[in-house]
């Protein structure tokens, strides 16, 4: 049986669920990530299921544009993104779960930094290599 995790943006515009059963928490070390602090759970595509707010749904791009990260445009909590790596998958906000218990699995960090920066001006602050 898979379990169900029911999630919302701060203000609660953006509600979705999540059905799957995660077997750890992810941090990554990009720039992005590091500046909001993110803590993911890594999710199927067709597990995550927006109930209310698509409307509110903002996304950000950057870098080579493949990972999106999606916010609430009323509250700025970011909800979740679609991956650069694994593109058929979203991390999910894990603080943004309605009761979820972070200890209750284990952490792993990923390697952002060492992610290739391919856009055309990437800012000095961007760790990573160049793709050029």
């Amino acid at each position: 049986m898979v379990s169900t995790h029911i999630g919302s943006c701060h203000c609660g515009a953006i509600s979705f669920t999540i059905d799957d059963d995660p077997t750890e928490l992810t941090t990554c070390d990009c720039s992005l990530c590091v500046k909001r602090n993110a803590l993911m759970l890594k999710v199927p595509e067709a597990a995550l299921r927006i109930d209310a707010g698509k409307d509110f749904l903002a996304t950000y791009e950057w870098n080579s544009l493949r990972a999106k990260h999606h916010f609430c445009t009323r509250c700025g909590i970011y909800v979740f993104h679609r991956k650069r790596a694994a593109p058929d998958y979203f991390g999910v906000n894990v603080f943004c779960l309605d009761g979820f218990d972070i200890t209750s699995l284990p952490v792993r960090a990923t390697d952002g930094v060492g992610m290739t920066l391919v856009c055309d001006q990437p800012r000095e602050e961007w760790l990573g290599p160049r793709d050029r």
